[in-house]
């Protein structure tokens, strides 16, 4: 070996061993991700429900996270020899080929060991390359045909498997078709790590082979692949062979799979570790905005379902109570009460003490208005008390009047009640802050967004129909 030659294979094992130490890192931090979001899902039993096969793939991720595995699937059209591809990847008969038209109808994996014994090239960059990466287990995935089943299925099956693998191995047997060309898109859009693979090369003349190769690289997937992704092989070569009779028969052949084995090692020992993670913070990403959506809605309708009984339950309460001192205290508590079981269902502590000083925040916040709801709460409180009072004098003539100062006391207690509920929500789905804007800010775009007219005229209707119930009529 001459010294430049050595000098730059030491240069080569120097960025290598850089891009390893870099893959190791990427490794460790999708690991330490993984492994707090399933330790924090913050998830109540009822939010769970119809994601039990997402919550069950993260646990699964984590697992090929510790056992340092790396999947590759392998895509195409039947007939192309997906199967033989694989097999002569690993040197053995394992997945099922044969003359029937797609033989492959389900999902089938298996490990692929590496050792350089396995590996036929005898070459000391790839015997280095294996070295490199024979502690790392490597799953071989194979799949049905792509135009075996609908298009809708097959969109569905190529995005389910190619959001959960490494690196996608597109194996075709000469130009591509309309339907390799679709399915090679969608598989694109996953944003997954991809090989060409051009197989059947036996079959063509060396001159009709690269014809073939041109027009695939420079003109058919020019827009998705470059030429570095692009790896011709025969994985079940048919050689002639010459009988003593002169009779000529057609026989297996040894696979020329070598150049997709070195492209497969390279891609594993410069940036495997890199591209698991990567994959796994992808695959893990999707899954979590799912798990976050499904809390939120979910957090969304109870926190709902809790504002609009505590508006009606403070509507009813005030409008029903005769006593006018008693009317802010009961409407104050019934809030309190109201902010304590929104803290329960967003999972934040919270006492009595500090709901408190919650509702005297909002209520500081809410300004004129929650001043002003004070001040007609008091005036209607002492007016339904005067009314009450005088109801033996005048002979029930005043029942009517006090009626619909009941009512429009209760609808107005119940829409200050409302708006605190909003802004309470926000507070909580904030993480028990206010976010980036302050307590006003998050107020007034509370407020901004109510329709108190339309909510004080069903809070209205609703009480009169209590009311009506309660054997109390109103003219």
């Amino acid at each position: 070996m001459t010294q430049w030659q050595w000098q730059e294979e030491d240069w080569e094992n120097t960025i290598l061993d850089f891009a390893n130490l870099q893959g190791e890192i990427n490794y460790k931090q999708a690991q330490e991700s993984l492994q707090n979001l399933l330790l924090n899902l913050d998830l109540k039993e009822e939010e769970k429900q119809g994601l039990e096969k997402d919550i069950a793939h993260l646990t699964q991720m984590l697992q090929k996270l510790e056992d340092s595995i790396i999947q590759i699937a392998a895509f195409g059209m039947v007939g192309r020899g997906k199967s033989s591809v694989l097999n002569a990847l690993i040197g053995q008969e394992i997945f099922v080929t044969g003359p029937l038209h797609g033989v492959t109808r389900e999902t089938d994996q298996t490990n692929w060991h590496l050792s350089r014994e396995n590996i036929g090239d005898t070459e000391q960059k790839v015997q280095r390359l294996v070295k490199a990466v024979e502690n790392v287990q490597i799953k071989l995935i194979d799949t049905p045909g792509i135009d075996e089943i609908d298009g809708e299925t097959r969109e569905k099956l190529a995005y389910q498997i190619a959001t959960q693998v490494d690196l996608i191995l597109f194996v075709i047997a000469g130009d591509i078709t309309r339907v390799e060309y679709q399915a090679l898109c969608q598989l694109r859009e996953v944003g997954k790590p991809m090989l060409l693979v051009f197989n059947k090369i036996d079959q063509y003349p060396d001159v009709d082979r690269q014809e073939i190769y041109s027009t695939i690289r420079d003109v058919r997937v020019r827009e998705l692949l470059s030429a570095d992704e692009i790896v011709m092989v025969a994985a079940s070569p048919l050689v002639a062979m010459k009988l003593k009779d002169n009779k000529i028969i057609r026989q297996r052949g040894k696979p020329q799979i070598q150049d997709l084995q070195l492209k497969i090692l390279e891609i594993l020992h410069q940036e495997g570790k890199s591209l698991v993670a990567l994959n796994t913070m992808l695959f893990t990403g999707e899954i979590n905005e799912k798990l976050v959506q499904q809390k939120i809605t979910w957090r969304e309708k109870e926190a709902e379902k809790i504002i609009q009984k505590t508006v009606m339950t403070k509507a009813t309460a005030i409008a029903l109570n005769p006593v006018t001192a008693l009317d802010l205290f009961t409407g104050a508590i019934i809030d309190v009460a109201m902010i304590l079981t929104l803290s329960h269902v967003y999972g934040i502590s919270m006492t009595e003490q500090s709901a408190v000083k919650l509702l005297q925040k909002i209520a500081f916040s809410l300004g004129g208005i929650t001043a002003s709801d004070i001040l007609v709460t008091f005036s209607l409180s002492s007016l339904k008390g005067l009314l009450g009072l005088a109801t033996p004098v005048t002979g029930g003539l005043s029942v009517a009047p006090y009626i619909s100062v009941a009512i429009t006391q209760g609808a107005l207690a119940g829409v200050s009640t409302y708006a605190i509920g909003q802004v309470t929500k926000v507070y909580l789905i904030n993480g028990a802050s206010w976010g980036e804007k302050g307590p006003l800010a998050v107020v007034e775009n509370i407020i901004n967004s109510l329709d108190e007219t339309s909510i004080l005229n069903r809070i209205k209707g609703e009480l009169k129909a209590k009311l009506k119930n309660r054997g109390v009529r109103s003219n």
